[in-house]
């Protein structure tokens, strides 16, 4: 058995754990964001509640970046870790061995362990919430790359600029990690948002964008068509590089099955293998994924 954690910059959810898939809730806290001897104290004392044994090992899955050689955590949402070789410090004032994954890793790891892939050997997981993110498993362990960025696909300057269908000319927009022409400026919701805005000079909601399309409308219809475009290119060359067997997409542009299906049938004609099922598929687990993900890293005794 293990302890395992949900961390985001708002709330510290924390659960029990004999299996992936075999979760006891332990209940949630706020994140102490500026205090980091309130942050161990808030874990502690959820695992107070739990009934692992004394010593059991805790895994946790955390918001921003972990880098799996040194433990260099890089997290702007929760300030009193960032810069912090997280496990270690933990290690030394819990007396258990800790693991640590980001968010977007504990995902894939739970939708291949218990979601989407859990009847394949190579599992990507493709984030489509606020930006573009990712993550690779593969034989039900993780793959984290160098520095833990590996399957950070919304990156690079890699979106086209010249669109056929529809046919526009697209700027490349600046992106928050310093380059211009990343997919994570247009991929995401607020990616939607801001090719909808530059396309018909007016703000909405991805969520409104998607439900319009769906009802026909022309603006919308557009708006997603060129998304879709500008999506499947890189998803499609992620394919031809990574082989995943399937492609589980979470965030909140997942939660749309007609908008992953058409991304689905956009990305398959373009890859080198021909498949008569679908690849690109809506991830399975929701809430509980970050738990889950940690629960599989732990149980596993960490990544690859």
């Amino acid at each position: 058995m293990i302890t395992c954690f949900d961390i985001g910059g708002t709330t510290i959810k924390g659960a029990t754990a004999t299996a992936p898939d075999n979760l006891t809730a332990l209940g949630r806290v706020p994140t102490p964001r500026d205090d980091f001897l309130a942050f161990v104290a808030a874990i502690s004392g959820l695992i107070d509640q739990g009934a692992a044994p004394a010593g059991a090992p805790i895994a946790i899955s955390v918001t921003g970046v972990v880098d799996p050689a040194s433990g260099h955590v890089t997290c702007a949402n929760i300030p009193c870790i960032d810069g912090r070789h997280l496990a270690q410090e933990l290690e030394g004032l819990l007396g258990r061995k800790v693991f640590v994954a980001n968010d977007a890793d504990c995902f894939v790891l739970a939708e291949a362990t218990a979601g989407a892939g859990r009847e394949h050997r190579v599992v990507f997981g493709a984030i489509m919430g606020t930006g573009v993110g990712g993550g690779i498993v593969v034989d039900k362990r993780l793959h984290p790359g160098a520095a833990g960025l590996g399957g950070e696909w919304g990156h690079g300057t890699i979106v086209a600029t010249k669109v056929s269908v529809p046919p526009y000319d697209l700027p490349h927009f600046p992106c928050g990690c310093g380059l211009s022409g990343c997919l994570d400026t247009v991929g995401g919701a607020r990616g939607i948002e801001r090719l909808h805005r530059h396309l018909h000079g007016t703000d909405l909601a991805s969520t409104a964008i998607v439900s319009e399309w769906l009802a026909g409308n022309a603006k919308a219809a557009g708006t997603v068509e060129l998304f879709i475009e500008l999506v499947a290119q890189p998803l499609a060359l992620v394919v031809n590089i990574v082989g995943p067997d399937i492609i589980a997409v979470g965030g909140g542009l997942g939660n749309s099955h007609e908008l992953i299906a058409r991304l689905d049938a956009a990305v398959r004609p373009r890859i080198l293998r021909k498949l008569d099922r679908p690849l690109v598929v809506p991830a399975q687990l929701t809430a509980d994924a970050g738990l889950i993900g940690a629960a599989a890293l732990g149980l596993a005794g960490g990544a690859a």
